[in-house]
C-alpha cells in the first residue's frame, strides 16, 4: 500500500466517462485526499467532457469543501500548473491533439471557479487561503523550476501563450496590498511583455471571429457540448483569455462571428497598464518573483514600481515608420511594433465603446509616436466624430467616459496645427445632431458647438467644475486658430458668456441679500457665505476664460471671422454689466475696440430700408479685409495643458475594472473593495450552474 490516494477508476479505456464515474472525479478533487501533481488522476479529469449540470447549492459545497481541504490537498495550485504545461504543449508543436486543447481548456475553467470562490470569500487580505507554496520536492515537481513560485510560473505561462499563439492578422494601492497573480505578471521578461501587449492590441485590431457554437472535437469527440460552450460568463476573465483564442484557433466556420476575442484583449490589456504596485521609499526593487513591502501609509511617500506593460504600450511604434530607427536611435530592448493606421481605424470604428475611449487615451497621453501620428492625419473627423457625437449624447454616457473624451481633446488642443486642421476639414452634413441641420460646417465649429453644449449640460445636471474646466481649455487653445467659424458655433459662443453671466449675477444677488440677513448661527452664516464666495469666485474665473476666448479670436483671427464680429455685434449689450469690472475691464477693452470699429462703420452706411442680415454682413465682410487691429491691447494667449494628477491609479485602477465587471465578469459584489458597488436585493442567482 502507498501513501497516495489511489485515482478514481473512469471505466474501460476509451469509452466514455459515466456520470457516476465524473462524480466520483470531482468528490476526489474537492476531496480530503492530497494527489500528487504526478498522478493519473490529474490527466483524467481535464480529459473529461464536463457535461455535468448541478444544481446552485451543490456547486456551494463543492466549493467550500474545496477551499476547506486545499489547505492540506494543494490542489488548486497542483491544477494552475497542469493549466500551464498544458498551454506549453500547446504551443510546442504545429500539430496539437485535440484532447491536449480539451485538458488545457478544462484545467483554466475548472480552476477560475474556485479561485473566484475563494477570493470572493477570503477572511483575510494576504492571499494565504489560495494555499499556492507546494512542496516543490514533489514527485513530479522536477521540470517545475525552482526559483519561481506558483503565481509567477502561471502568469508566465498564460502570457507566453497568449503572446505566442499566432492569430489572424477607488482607494490608492498601499505598500501592503497584494495581487499575486498580476504582480507575478509584471516580473515576467521584457520580450514576454511586449509579445503580449502586441498581441492584444492586433486581437483589438483585426477584432478576429469566432463561432459561438462551432463544432471540433476539442469540445467533445463524441459530439456532445464541452464545458465552455455553455459558460455564460468569464469566470476569470485574464485566466479565461486563452478559451477565446482556443476557440478561435479550431473554429473551421466563420458563421455566428463576434468579437469576443477582441473585446476581451482589450479589457485585459487596459487592466495590465493601468496597474500600480506601491513601494515606499524605503523599500527596495523586487527580486525576479516578490514584492517587498512597507508598513508606512503616508501616501506622499508612495512610490511605484515601473509597470512594463504600461512602458511597452508607450514605446510602441509604427510598423510602417519607426523615426527612431530612421534617427539612428533605435530603442534597447524588444518593442512592440505594429501598424498605427490599423490602429487609428480601429480605434475611430469602435469608440462608441467605453473601453476603446480608455485605450485612445493611454495612447495619445503615453505615446508621443502615437499622438504625432494622430495629429499629422488629415481625417481627424474618423476619431473626432465619434467624440463628438458621444459628448452630444452626454446624458446616456457615464461621468468617466465624459471625462475621457474631454481629457483625449484636450491633449489633441495642445498642438496648434491641430487647431488649424480641425477648422479645414469640412463636414458635408452631421446627421445625428437633431437641433439644426448642419451642411457644409466645419469640423473646428462643430467642436465649438458641441463643447459649449457638454458646458450647459453640465451646468444644469452634472455641475462639475473639472468638466468644465476642461471645456473652457479646450476651447481656449483653439480660439487664435479659428478659421470661419460658423454662424451658428459663434452665436453659442456669445450666448455661453451670456449664460454664464446671468449666473454670475444671481449668486452676486444672493451673496448681497445673505449679508443682510440676520442668522441666529454665526457658524452657519459663516460656512453660507464661504460656499457663495467660492462659487462665485468659480464662476468668475468662468466668465474671464470665455472672454479670453472671444478676445483672442478678435485679436488674432478677426479677418478670418465675421460671423463672430457679427455675434459679437448682435448680442453686444450683454458685455455692458461687466464694463467696469476689475477682472474684465482689460479684456473688454479690446471687445469695445472692435464694437466701436464696426459701429460706426455701420452709422457710415447710407441705407434704403431696414437692415437684415445679409446686409449687415457684407458690410462685416468688406470691413474686416480692411482691419489693421488698431488699438488693440495684446494678452499673452491662454494655453492650457492637461497633467495627469499625482496618483492617478485612484482613478485609473477601479475604472479598469467596472469596465471588466460591466462585460459580464460574474463576480460577488458584496466581496468587491475596489470601488462601491450597488447590490441589487431582488436578483436571484439561478437555480442550476453547469460544471
Amino acid at each position: 500500500m502507498g501513501a497516495a490516494p489511489s485515482t478514481p477508476r473512469l471505466g474501460a479505456e476509451g469509452a466514455p466517462p459515466s456520470p457516476g464515474a465524473a462524480e466520483q472525479m470531482f468528490a476526489a478533487l474537492v476531496g480530503d485526499k492530497a494527489y500528487p501533481i504526478s498522478s493519473e488522476f490529474w490527466k483524467q479529469l481535464l480529459e473529461l467532457p464536463l457535461t455535468l449540470q448541478w444544481p446552485r447549492d451543490r456547486v456551494l459545497q463543492a466549493c467550500h469543501a474545496f477551499a476547506q481541504n486545499n489547505y492540506q490537498t494543494k490542489h488548486l495550485g497542483k491544477i494552475l500548473i497542469h493549466l500551464v504545461w498544458c498551454l506549453q504543449e500547446c504551443t510546442s508543436t504545429t500539430s496539437v491533439s485535440s484532447v491536449v486543447y480539451r485538458r488545457a481548456i478544462n484545467a483554466a475553467y475548472i480552476s477560475s471557479i474556485f479561485l473566484k470562490f475563494i477570493i470572493e470569500n477570503a477572511k483575510a487580505d494576504n492571499w494565504q487561503e489560495l494555499c499556492l507554496d507546494i512542496d516543490k520536492n514533489e514527485k513530479g515537481m522536477e521540470k517545475f523550476p525552482a526559483e519561481n513560485t506558483v503565481e509567477y510560473f502561471l502568469m508566465r505561462g498564460v502570457l507566453n501563450y497568449i503572446g505566442s499563439v499566432d492569430l489572424c492578422s477607488g482607494p490608492s494601492p498601499e505598500p501592503k496590498d497584494v495581487h499575486p497573480f498580476i504582480d507575478a505578471a509584471m516580473l515576467q521578461d521584457s520580450s514576454i511583455v511586449v509579445s503580449v501587449v502586441r498581441k492584444l492590441l492586433l486581437n483589438f485590431v483585426t477584432r478576429p471571429k469566432f463561432p459561438q457554437n462551432g463544432s471540433h472535437p476539442v469540445f467533445s469527440d463524441d459530439g456532445r457540448p464541452g464545458v465552455l460552450q455553455r459558460v455564460g460568463s468569464a469566470a476569470a476573465n485574464f485566466v479565461l483569455l486563452p478559451y477565446y483564442t482556443f476557440n478561435y484557433l479550431v473554429s473551421s466556420t466563420p458563421e455566428g462571428a463576434t468579437s469576443q476575442l477582441a473585446d476581451n484583449s482589450l479589457l485585459v490589456l487596459l487592466v495590465m497598464i493601468h496597474y500600480r504596485k506601491c513601494i515606499s521609499t524605503n523599500d527596495s526593487i523586487p527580486s525576479n518573483n516578490t514584492y517587498t513591502g512597507s508598513d508606512t501609509n503616508d501616501k506622499e511617500a508612495q512610490v511605484f514600481h515601473e509597470n512594463p506593460y504600461c512602458k511597452a504600450l508607450n514605446n510602441a511604434k509604427d510598423i510602417q515608420y519607426d523615426r527612431a530607427d530612421v534617427e539612428g536611435n533605435a530603442q534597447d530592448g524588444p518593442v512592440v511594433r505594429l501598424s498605427f493606421a490599423s490602429l487609428f481605424d480601429a480605434l475611430g470604428r469602435c469608440l462608441n465603446d467605453e473601453s476603446s475611449v480608455l485605450l485612445l487615451y493611454s495612447l495619445v497621453h503615453g505615446n508621443c509616436d502615437f499622438q504625432e501620428y494622430v495629429l499629422v492625419r488629415t481625417d481627424l473627423d474618423t476619431l473626432l466624430m465619434p467624440i463628438l457625437e458621444m459628448l452630444y449624447n452626454a446624458s446616456r454616457k457615464t461621468s468617466n467616459q465624459i471625462y475621457m473624451l474631454l481629457i483625449i481633446l484636450l491633449i489633441l488642443s495642445q498642438d496648434s496645427t491641430f487647431n488649424a486642421s480641425v477648422h479645414k476639414l469640412v463636414l458635408p452634413a452631421v446627421p445625428w445632431y437633431h437641433e439644426r441641420l448642419m451642411h457644409q460646417t466645419s469640423l473646428g465649429s462643430l467642436m465649438v458647438v458641441i463643447l459649449i453644449r457638454t458646458i450647459k449640460y453640465n451646468l444644469s445636471k452634472l455641475r462639475d467644475v473639472y468638466l468644465h474646466t476642461n471645456c473652457l481649455a479646450i476651447l481656449a487653445n483653439m480660439a487664435p486658430h479659428v478659421h470661419r467659424l460658423s454662424a451658428y458655433a459663434s452665436q453659442r459662443l456669445v450666448s455661453l458668456f451670456d449664460m454664464l453671466s446671468r449666473k454670475y449675477a444671481k449668486l452676486a444677488e444672493l451673496k448681497n441679500d445673505k449679508s443682510h440677513k440676520v442668522i441666529s448661527d454665526q457658524m452657519e452664516a459663516d460656512n453660507i457665505a464661504d460656499d457663495m464666495s467660492t462659487e462665485l469666485h468659480i464662476y468668475t474665473d468662468f466668465l474671464r476664460i470665455v472672454l479670453e476666448i472671444i478676445n483672442a479670436i478678435l485679436t488674432y483671427a478677426l479677418p478670418r471671422n465675421p460671423e463672430v464680429v457679427y455675434a459679437v455685434l448682435h448680442r453686444q449689450e450683454v458685455f455692458e454689466p461687466f464694463k467696469n469690472h476689475p477682472r474684465f475691464n482689460e479684456l473688454l477693452e479690446n471687445i469695445y475696440t472692435v464694437l466701436d470699429f464696426f459701429n460706426s462703420r455701420m452709422d457710415m452706411q447710407q441705407l434704403d430700408g431696414e437692415w437684415s442680415v445679409d446686409k449687415v454682413l457684407e458690410i462685416i465682410n468688406k470691413n474686416c479685409r480692411s482691419w489693421r487691429g488698431e488699438g488693440m491691447k495684446m494678452f499673452t494667449q491662454l494655453r492650457f495643458t492637461y497633467e495627469q494628477e499625482s496618483h492617478p491609479e485612484e482613478f485609473f485602477i477601479p475604472y479598469a475594472w467596472r469596465l471588466v465587471l460591466s462585460r459580464g465578469f460574474s463576480f460577488n459584489p458584496g466581496a468587491i473593495n475596489l470601488f462601491p458597488v450597488e447590490i441589487h436585493l431582488d436578483d436571484t442567482p439561478s437555480s442550476e450552474q453547469k460544471v
